[in-house]
C-alpha cells in the first residue's frame, strides 16, 4: 500500500506496485496485496479481473480497446480497498 498526500494535504491510499499479485498478467493494471476478494471488480470488468483459488482478484486480461480501459478504470475507481493500480506501463 502507497500513502501519498493529495494537494490539499489529505493522506490518500493506492495500490502498491511492488506488492503486486503473482496472477496478474503483464501490463499497466494490477491488482496488489491489498485485495479483500469482494469480485466488484470482476463483476465491473468482467474477463478483465478475475477471483484467484486463494479468494484474492487478479488482473486475467489487459485492456485492448478504450472501452475495457474504461471499464478497469471504473474498477480501480470503485475498489473498496483501492488494490486495483495503474502503473502506466
Amino acid at each position: 500500500m502507497t500513502k501519498n498526500k493529495d494537494d490539499l494535504g489529505f493522506l490518500s491510499i493506492m495500490a502498491d506496485k511492488n506488492e503486486k499479485n503473482e496472477f496478474n498478467v503483464p501490463g499497466k493494471f494490477y491488482v496488489d496485496s491489498q485485495c479483500i476478494g469482494c469480485a466488484l471488480c470482476a463483476s465491473t470488468a468482467e474477463g478483465l479481473f478475475a477471483i484467484s483459488d486463494t479468494g484474492c482478484a487478479y488482473v486475467a486480461k489487459q485492456p485492448a480497446s478504450d472501452e475495457e480501459t474504461a471499464l478497469c478504470t471504473e474498477a480501480m475507481e470503485s475498489c473498496p480497498v483501492q488494490a486495483i493500480g495503474d502503473d502506466g506501463e
